[in-house]
């Protein structure tokens, strides 16, 4: 008995000796109720969605009408019209706010989120229509893991079906958790995925900026005005006729200490090297002295240093993101300096409404998405 027990407890040491060994140290740390495990082995899946329901527990609606910044046209709601779950795809799908309030609410109706409003910059929470400036005629959805799931190091796979649609800007992003070097971009922001609707949309320079282009993109900087994403930003064409909207593909960032690489469909787009920092990267130093370096008492590699969570949305319009001087067969209906351009683009929307295919029964307009990975590194 003795000699069984022995070599039982020899037996188990070995084996634990054995799954160490077997057990490659990853530099991964993850937080919240939807992580898989408390210690991580390279490779361990560590969060995982398949979207056979649509699980409020790993994924909070924001509910805002502030437009992320972008002075965006859409007003993101909570509502299973917009955000639903069909076999095995989460569909984050654009209506329009007339279809529940009437044409004439957007021109002189009051929209107050109330303690439901999730972000209330760019007021986000209250809004009086005007004719000048019409309410959100468009309401969307936008989920985020803030308060289940956030990750440091590791890599991400969103497999997903990119919208078409005119004006429509599909995104798959992670936030800073906590804004621990201070207020965008000076914490930081990785965009795993962009991409613009317009079928027909081209450049000044004749490239497609529509399905055919998606791009990835890091922000840092001091201040918004200072911000280095032309440092870090990649694209990639589909070819002629083979728009990511046409299938869905596999979107993916490796995420390691010293670096950030970006890929579709495990080919790559392109690689961020910390390097010396991020600082040096963008070159603050010389193109803005008046600025200090927010991320002097932070690692290497801040502000990509802090734990980031998942976000997923589908945004209309903006101030930002489309051109002035792209061509599309029927013109962009405002310019990204006008103070009117909600009400603008609304006033077209016998160009742009038909182009999502809308109430035809196509899902031509939403972005699927398949599942949401993360690894540890």
């Amino acid at each position: 008995m003795r000699l069984f027990l022995s070599l039982s407890v020899l037996a188990l040491v070995g084996y634990s000796v054995a799954a160490e060994k077997r057990c490659a140290a990853s530099p991964t740390t993850a937080s919240g109720s939807s992580v898989n495990g408390n210690i991580f082995c390279s490779g361990d899946l560590i969060f995982e969605d398949n979207f056979d329901s649509l699980d409020h527990g790993k994924w909070q609606h924001e509910v805002t009408l502030g437009g992320g910044g972008n002075w965006e046209f859409q007003w993101y709601v909570n509502d299973r019209r917009n955000s639903y779950v069909q076999d095995g795809v989460l569909h984050l799908k654009p209506t329009l706010t007339s279809e529940i309030y009437g044409e004439g609410f957007l021109t002189s109706g009051t929209l107050n989120l109330g303690a439901e409003c999730t972000n209330g910059e760019w007021y986000g929470c209250e809004r009086t229509g005007s004719y000048e400036n019409v309410l959100n005629p468009i309401r969307s959805a936008r989920m985020r893991t803030l308060n289940s799931f956030s990750f440091k190091y590791g890599r991400i796979e969103i497999r997903a079906k990119l919208p078409a649609g005119d004006w429509l800007w599909p995104a798959l992003w992670m936030l800073p958790t906590h804004n621990v070097y201070g207020i965008w971009p000076r914490s930081g922001e990785v965009d795993i995925m962009e991409s613009r609707g317009n079928r027909n949309l081209i450049s000044s320079a004749g490239v497609p900026l529509g399905p055919e282009q998606v791009g990835a993109t890091m922000h840092f900087g001091p201040d918004y005005s200072a911000n280095g994403w032309e440092t870090a930003h990649f694209e990639r064409l589909s070819g002629a006729g083979q728009g990511f909207n046409n299938d869905f593909h596999r979107y993916q960032v490796e995420w390691a200490p010293d670096h950030f690489t970006f890929k579709v469909d495990d080919v790559e787009m392109g690689t961020v090297w910390v390097g010396s920092g991020f600082w040096d990267r963008g070159h603050f130093s010389q193109n803005t002295p008046w600025f200090e370096n927010p991320w002097t008492n932070g690692a290497n590699d801040a502000p990509f240093d802090q734990q980031f969570h998942i976000i997923m949305n589908l945004a209309v319009g903006g101030i930002n993101f489309f051109p002035d001087d792209a061509h599309n067969p029927t013109s962009k209906p405002w310019n990204n300096q006008s103070p009117n351009a909600m009400t603008q683009f609304w006033n077209a929307r016998n160009d742009w409404l038909s182009t999502w295919n809308y109430n035809t029964g196509s899902s031509d307009s939403h972005l699927q998405v398949d599942y949401v990975r993360v690894w540890a590194l």
